[in-house]
């Protein structure tokens, strides 16, 4: 008796070419929460995987780039909450740390690993959908409309939310410090 056949996947030759001109963007959103090259990269090829087993007949992706670095956000925060073990930092107070370049003081860079290991376990921390726009407005640099149409929702409700998480993460990094939540 024969195997039943294969189901349509996306097409190898056109899975080259998406990797070609997407792999460098998926893996920076990868690093961006993981923190480190291996994950970073584990989370792309699980990305490309699940594109290669992607159905051929599911719906067309509209805005490729923007549905990988999506993607990558979510492979990430898997790996991410898969190594939990967390703490908890207000925005304001990450943005500037984040944004410095790599030629800082040894101080800075301690206190600024110590935060980006905070604000990864408190993104692992949130509800996946929530971390997924966070991550997209803050690391990737989307503004809330763009976020809005991937998440097939309003601006307004992408912008609340992220206000909202925003809130919730500088009350725990006030925690995380010592202080009052």
């Amino acid at each position: 008796m024969a195997a039943p056949p294969e189901p349509d996947r996306f097409p190898v030759a056109d899975l080259e070419q998406v990797f070609h001109e997407c792999h460098a963007a998926v893996f920076r959103a990868a690093y961006r929460i993981t923190g480190n090259a291996s994950d970073a990269e584990d989370a792309l090829q699980t990305v490309f995987l699940r594109l290669l087993k992607r159905d051929a007949a599911a719906d067309a992706v509209e805005n490729m780039p923007s549905f990988l670095r999506r993607a990558a956000v979510n492979a990430a925060l898997d790996i991410v909450r898969s190594r939990q073990g967390v703490r908890n930092i207000p925005l304001d107070d990450v943005e500037p740390v984040l944004a410095e370049s790599a030629h800082r003081r040894p101080d800075r860079l301690l206190a600024s690993s110590d935060i980006r290991e905070w604000l990864r376990g408190a993104l692992a921390r949130l509800n996946p959908r929530i971390a997924q726009m966070f991550a997209l407005r803050f690391f990737e640099g989307k503004d809330n409309p763009e976020i809005a149409r991937l998440f097939k929702t309003t601006p307004g409700s992408v912008a609340v939310t992220i206000s909202r998480t925003r809130d919730r993460l500088e009350r725990e990094f006030r925690v995380y410090q010592g202080g009052e939540a």
